[in-house]
């Protein structure tokens, strides 16, 4: 059995990422086995938790992956740890838009059956909390709210108000946390900043985050609530059992909870347990490739290939024998001087794509291989031009595939996440990836010879066939160097 919290809080802003990230490097360092986990799709929180904690921080999203794997992918994350500590999203209830309770932080709680810790921004009020914390705790009787962290808390006065209100609420207090300038994170135009790009500033941050959670809670209380979740009925998710044993070309196996989740993304051709060399995939990372799932790279591994990562920032070529390339999201609006410096490794990319070996981009992917991004040349694989935009682009996407692409055969239905400020502007005749059915329909993204290149995240997870199929191109098309 893992011992888990869910850290959630009203609303976005109170406090969770602090919080959560806190309490797992606090944990860890009284040498606890802490595994961590955001709900979402975000990709930045879960780079601060990797670091608190020395693991991977993985995603629990229940839209792209299906409600049935979340026990599942929760339990391959945490498998011999002591300890799990899940960080929620937005406010406790709020989930995927108009579909009520579906991706929220309680649904992931009520699947994980994990108790709750609601963090509450009490900057702005005193005796209300205690009406706050009991409509939280008595919205749905299915979630286990099992105690309140304050947290902005301005003075020892303003403490003692507080408590005297939640005296009666029936939910104890498991921490009390001042403002602290020391912890805080910076944030741009999407959300906060990756721990790659400021390495020694976020040591220092998480130290003083763990340091406040340290003076600040309950730790033996936190952790008694932790032990007090049920054991979990389901098996833990394993990419390599998906294909153990099945012959080339079947469909992968189920793994256990492994509901779609609206896909029918599961089939294609494999290259598990085939014999000879297995394909090289290199992986775009470094600063300004940042955003990546850690199952990606276990269900390439898993699938037949050996996979490769590398800097486009630092790099001038590609890892030697690259067979097929995976570029995903970041910032490289940010790094665009330097990724357009590197003219080397641009010619190398699109050498890449020349050849028609695989290449699979999302977001940042996608506008390092346009013409140019804010005017300074990219990669040029693409017939477009990206730029920088005021607007933000974000929300959950149910697609369906247009062509036939080195992902996905033409009408597969994935489901997927958009979020950038950025704006690609096509050439003619490009052949689209996705159709998108909500939030309005539209055409999304380009399929040209073996490039997949989109503006929409996949959690492969939720769509083990698509590592497969991608994986399978690249051992048929050979490596190219």
């Amino acid at each position: 059995m893992v011992a888990r919290l869910v850290i959630a809080a009203p609303s976005s802003g109170a406090g969770k990422t602090t919080v959560a990230t806190g309490l797992m490097a606090a944990f860890a360092g009284r040498g606890l086995a802490v595994s961590p986990h955001k709900v979402g799709p975000d990709y930045i929180d879960p780079g601060y938790h990797a670091l608190a904690t020395g693991r991977p921080g993985r995603n629990l999203d229940a839209y792209m992956c299906g409600t049935d794997r979340i026990a599942p992918l929760f339990l391959h994350g945490a498998r011999g740890c002591d300890l799990a500590v899940v960080e929620g999203v937005m406010g406790l209830y709020d989930g995927a838009a108009g579909q009520g309770e579906l991706a929220s932080t309680a649904q992931v709680a009520k699947l994980l059956r994990a108790p709750v810790v609601l963090v509450v921004d009490a900057s702005s009020q005193s005796r209300s909390v205690a009406a706050l914390v009991h409509g939280f705790a008595s919205w749905d009787p299915e979630v286990r709210l099992g105690g309140v962290i304050l947290n902005k808390v301005a003075s020892d006065r303003h403490e003692a108000l507080l408590r005297e209100a939640l005296e009666e609420s029936g939910v104890p207090v498991m921490g009390v946390l001042r403002r602290a300038a020391a912890v805080e994170t910076p944030s741009r135009h999407l959300g906060l900043v990756p721990v790659a790009e400021r390495q020694a500033q976020a040591v220092a941050a998480v130290a003083a985050q763990a340091e406040q959670v340290l003076q600040g809670c309950d730790l033996e209380a936190l952790l008694a609530l932790a032990r007090s979740a049920p054991a979990l009925r389901d098996e833990p998710w394993d990419a390599a059992a998906l294909w153990a044993g099945v012959p080339l070309g079947a469909p992968p196996r189920r793994s256990s909870g492994g509901g779609t989740g609206g896909h029918n993304a599961t089939t294609g051709p494999q290259t598990a347990n085939k014999p000879g060399r297995r394909p090289i995939v290199a992986v775009a990372g470094g600063a300004a490739f940042t955003f990546s799932y850690a199952e990606h790279a276990e269900l390439l591994t898993a699938a037949g290939a050996d996979v490769v990562t590398f800097d486009p920032l630092r790099d001038e070529k590609l890892p030697e024998g690259t067979a097929g390339l995976v570029i995903g999201g970041g910032f490289p609006e940010v790094y665009g001087e330097e990724l357009s410096a590197n003219v080397s490794l641009r010619a190398a990319v699109a050498g890449l794509a020349a050849s028609g070996a695989p290449i699979a981009a999302e977001c940042a992917g996608l506008l390092y291989l346009a013409r140019s991004l804010d005017g300074r040349p990219m990669c040029g694989v693409l017939d477009a031009e990206a730029r920088m935009s005021s607007r933000l682009t974000l929300g959950y996407r149910d697609a369906v595939a247009v062509s036939d692409s080195v992902l996905a055969a033409a009408g597969t239905r994935m489901r997927g996440h958009e979020f950038h400020r950025t704006v690609i502007e096509p050439g003619a005749g490009a052949q689209a990836a996705w159709g998108l059915r909500q939030p309005e329909r539209r055409v999304e993204g380009f399929v040209q010879g073996g490039v997949h290149a989109s503006y929409v995240h996949t959690h492969w997870a939720g769509a083990p066939g698509v590592a497969a199929r991608f994986v399978a191109r690249c051992a048929g098309g050979g490596p190219v160097a």
